[in-house]
């Protein structure tokens, strides 16, 4: 089974109107909700691809009912620790001319939600995948995804980090079976500016020999590389469509991946269809339909 946590769940509520002006009464003409957080858009991008998987985090408060509501309509197992204050999130996003960002701030979690976070993450066995991904609440330690990985290390549990920073970086002594870093993530490690794959290969190839199993780097318009347990590189080239959304293409590719891997596919499908995934993510309003990931992949033919 594949466990995904993500500390941060959050409703994110788009409005599009023609110019954005300060000061005064703004009217959209179109609005859209989207239901997710890192670790739930994983969840969700393996339901399409026919993967099961259970959704593990925070949920608080009316919205955090209305996300427990919506994954269960679309048939998402999920196990969240529910708060009994605050509420889970709402993010806001204001398309015009340009783009705006307003995101919620996270509800407190005291250390004994946190603690039954960790009992149900305990009873993991060993031919489980658990997915730790996205930012952490202040409320909660910034070495909680390291306390997890040595509460779980030795178990044969194979782990997934997607995360950037100093997140992603004490991760790596406890060996993740893979991490996905973006070429800008991969650069700001090393304090430096990456531009190529070339480049994304090397510093890949560093994050390996640091304690990760599999390095996918994630590059946009620019594709994807990857570096494999074995030593192995492999890369790929962008597939072809409008750029519409970022939000969760890199959670897609997590997916993606995962997706191929439980399905006994090489590693070299994996990569393919986690770039089919996180492009048609790309291309798309919301997360990725099978339809269109498969769609993509037939370009590949």
């Amino acid at each position: 089974m594949i466990y995904t946590v993500t500390f941060n769940p959050s409703i994110d509520y788009t409005a599009c109107v023609d110019e954005i002006t300060l000061s005064k009464t703004n009217r959209s003409y179109d609005e859209q909700i989207f239901f997710g957080g890192k670790g739930i858009n994983v969840s969700m991008v393996l339901k399409q691809l026919g993967v099961g998987s259970k959704a593990l985090g925070f949920t608080a408060g009316f919205t955090g009912a209305a996300l427990e509501g919506y994954l269960e309509s679309i048939g998402i197992d999920f196990d969240f620790v529910r708060l009994d204050s605050g509420f889970s999130r709402i993010n806001v996003k204001l398309k015009g001319l340009t783009e705006t960002e307003i995101n919620g701030s996270s509800p407190d979690i005291p250390k004994q939600k946190l603690e039954q976070l960790l009992d149900k993450l305990d009873k993991l066995q060993s031919s489980d995948v658990l997915v730790l991904a996205g930012s952490i609440p202040r409320s909660v330690d910034e070495d909680i995804y390291e306390v997890i990985l040595k509460r779980i290390e030795g178990k044969g549990i194979r782990t997934v980090v997607d995360a950037s920073g100093k997140l992603l970086l004490n991760s790596l002594k406890y060996k993740p079976f893979l991490i996905k870093p973006n070429l800008d993530e991969l650069g700001g490690l090393f304090g430096v500016n990456l531009t190529d794959k070339a480049q994304a290969k090397e510093y890949a190839l560093k994050l390996k020999q640091m304690g990760a199993q599999n390095v996918l780097v994630s590059m946009a318009g620019d594709g994807a590389v990857m570096v494999d347990e074995n030593g192995g590189v492999y890369e790929i080239d962008a597939f072809k469509g409008s750029m519409k959304n970022s939000v969760g293409a890199g959670d897609s590719m997590v997916a993606g991946f995962l997706a191929a891997i439980e399905s006994g596919e090489s590693l070299d499908f994996a990569l393919k269809l986690a770039t089919a995934a996180g492009s048609a993510t790309a291309f798309s309003d919301g997360l990725a339909v099978k339809e269109d990931i498969f769609a993509l992949l037939s370009q590949l033919d």
